[in-house]
């Protein structure tokens, strides 16, 4: 089966390996243009063009400004594709795209459909708390993230983990899940479930200005978004240090809820730890990072404060 793949992310370059190790005849791969990124003025190559050119260097990589241009579909057409495969590709595919492959073409969703449609799911599902996530196999249509369901698998979200931690477990999740879909579509066995649309919901894309930590929401909440955020981008807080007013990361936290006080008090700043009072309860700061440092854990990170710092209290 001559798969073509579309990817740009980390979460799609794990897959591609994973392809290569599967012994997937993969014929091409699709991925956005080269960009800067961070610090860099350079523009750098996405994850999943890294790993092509070193999985496949035989296989063509085609970075295409836009995908859906009628001059790219007929060089798609020319590769004879049986599927394409898209994982976090980053372009909405269109209709003459989709019309290529005769077997359809299929999506890795990182969220249990129809919930969490949209370019943020493990960032929204964590910052809602949930306890269970998982991964949705789809046939493409359309509609974002509302075709057919192929296949699905879940896992439990334990209340410390972070985004760092969940997206390589779905990741290998929605790899064994997509083997055992693609076995399906080769042998003609696959199912196709429709979803409950009238059950969807969304996760778009992470704005800027909800980054920022804002001690009068209750301690959960707050902690909620530092897991959903981290390690990248970071939920930050402004913080007055040695007469500074300066961003903090918050990596990591722990909820405290038999504390309490003004929002944003430190109720401890010592060998004993870092204690921030929320709305409702409190917050054991664990893990930070101040701008233009690099991260410390909050033991490493008091001892070398000779000032107490203060939090804007909001």
């Amino acid at each position: 089966m001559r798969i073509v793949f579309f990817g740009t992310s980390a979460f799609a370059a794990k897959t591609l390996t994973f392809l290569k190790a599967c012994g997937a005849n993969v014929v091409a791969v699709i991925t956005r243009p080269d960009r800067p990124r961070g610090r860099s003025p350079q523009p750098l190559p996405p994850p999943v063009k890294v790993e092509a050119l070193k999985s496949f260097p035989d296989v063509p990589v085609f970075q295409p400004e836009k995908a859906s241009t009628p001059e790219f579909a007929e060089e798609l057409k020319s590769l004879h594709p049986d599927l394409f495969v898209v994982v976090a590709y980053g372009e909405i595919i269109k209709k003459n795209l989709l019309e290529i492959p005769p077997k359809g073409s299929v999506n890795i969703h990182a969220s249990l459909l129809p919930k969490y449609r949209g370019a943020a799911p493990m960032q929204r599902a964590l910052m809602d708390g949930i306890k269970e996530t998982g991964v949705t196999i789809i046939e493409m249509t359309l509609q974002m993230d509302a075709g057919d369901v192929l296949a699905g698998a879940s896992l439990p979200v334990p209340i410390e983990m972070c985004l760092g931690d969940l997206e390589p477990k779905l990741c290998e999740l929605g790899c064994q899940t997509l083997l055992h879909v693609l076995e399906q579509i080769e042998n003609g066995t696959v199912t196709k479930v429709p979803q409950e649309h009238a059950q969807a919901t969304l996760a778009p894309k992470i704005k800027p200005e909800e980054e920022q930590i804002f001690w009068d929401k209750p301690a959960i909440s707050i902690h909620n978004l530092i897991r959903a955020l981290s390690p990248r981008p970071g939920a930050w807080a402004t913080i007055l240090i040695n007469g500074e007013v300066k961003r903090l990361k918050i990596i990591r936290s722990a909820v405290v809820l038999n504390m309490s006080g003004m929002p944003g008090e430190n109720l401890k700043f010592n060998k004993e730890g870092w204690i921030v009072a929320c709305s409702f309860g409190a917050l054991r700061l664990l893990e930070v990072q101040l701008e233009g440092k690099k991260a410390l854990s909050t033991e490493e990170f008091i001892r070398g404060q000779h000032y107490h710092p203060s939090f804007n209290q909001k």
